[in-house]
């Protein structure tokens, strides 16, 4: 186990490096002087100014020079200058992180437990009424645009009913936030305002995320509930389920001790990159309920023609995939004993 871990551990950096020569790829497709004007955050833009960013830079010295400039500086977190935000890059990142991570939290956990609980329902009842109607269920699910549920959401419960907000808060509560006697600890609004003992910023914190939330969960649920239908259905007829039926063991006893246990090892894969997913920003959703996070960021950055921020938020997104999958290899050595000895 220790030299599987290892050797996972050993091929991250190279994959890390990889990613790094494919971003900086992307970033020569750029001409020098289309480079430099990406540092200037407001015109004008004069010709002697781009001359001097580009000697600052080195942005006309020879590629392998600037691919080793460009690694130092990504070594010291500079990522460039975000000019939808305002500020560099890294430290937009920053700022937007914990909302993503906020959305990530509160949609990751319904995916999970209802879409496993679903899958569970629909093997355990195969080719029944419930079955069914869980496969109606994950095709809708599986086959609905994100935007096109994400307006439907907000026409229903924010244009008709108004019971839940686009947004991260509500004007009052974000002038609450904003103040001085406000302590601001994780950057997610549910969690610091339980920390500030504030329960009115915490409702109306729930009520802002749950659309975004349920969106998301709701066409990831499709996905986990066909994946975790098929592993128990497999598991099911597997020799060791029917040599505990044989024993005498209670159904719920087969399918809670024995079956599941072993058919939620493709949850783990799915699970781990669903979060990592979730982490890197949930585009469609948060431009949608304009929650204000990396995805939205993001978007923004892309549309405003903004390549310093979209190619910062790709490194960004695509280290933390690389970090899910070397957590989500470890997990499986750990749940799979076969793997250990891979």
């Amino acid at each position: 186990m220790t030299s599987f871990i290892i050797r996972r551990l050993l091929v991250m950096p190279v994959t890390l490096l990889g990613l790094s020569l494919l971003i900086f790829s992307m970033l020569q497709l750029l001409d020098p002087v289309q480079r430099a004007s990406l540092y200037i955050s407001s015109p004008p833009k004069t010709a002697d100014a781009l001359q001097a960013v580009i000697h600052t830079y080195g942005l006309d010295k020879p590629v392998w020079e600037q691919y080793a400039n460009w690694l130092g500086n990504l070594a010291k977190g500079d990522l460039g200058w975000s000019k939808t935000g305002q500020q560099p890059v890294l430290s937009a990142i920053g700022n937007y992180f914990p909302a993503t991570l906020e959305l990530a939290l509160w949609s990751f956990i319904p995916i999970i437990t209802v879409g496993v609980w679903l899958g569970v329902k629909a093997a355990v009842n195969h080719d029944r009424p419930l079955d069914q109607v869980t496969r109606i269920f994950s095709i809708v699910g599986y086959a609905i645009p994100t935007f096109v549920f994400g307006l439907l959401m907000l026409m229903i419960f924010y244009a008709t009913l108004q019971w839940f907000p686009p947004g991260r808060l509500s004007d009052w509560a974000n002038r609450v936030v904003y103040s001085p006697g406000y302590h601001t600890i994780t950057g997610m609004n549910t969690i610091d305002a339980l920390l500030n003992l504030r329960l009115d910023i915490f409702w109306d914190a729930v009520l802002h995320i749950l659309m975004p939330a349920l969106t998301i969960a709701y066409v990831n649920w499709a996905l986990i509930l066909r994946v975790v239908r098929s592993s128990m259905l497999d598991v099911l007829r597997a020799e060791y389920t029917t040599v505990a039926r044989a024993k005498g063991l209670k159904e719920s006893a087969v399918i809670n001790r024995h079956a599941r246990p072993n058919a939620m090892i493709p949850v783990v894969t799915i699970g781990g990159l669903f979060f990592a997913g979730l982490l890197n920003g949930a585009v469609i959703s948060e431009t949608v309920f304009n929650f204000h996070g990396v995805g939205w960021w993001a978007t923004n950055a892309a549309t405003n023609l903004d390549a310093v921020s979209v190619l910062g938020v790709t490194l960004f997104s695509g280290a933390l995939l690389i970090l899910a999958n070397l957590v989500v290899d470890i997990l499986y050595g750990f749940l799979d004993p076969r793997i250990r000895l891979a």
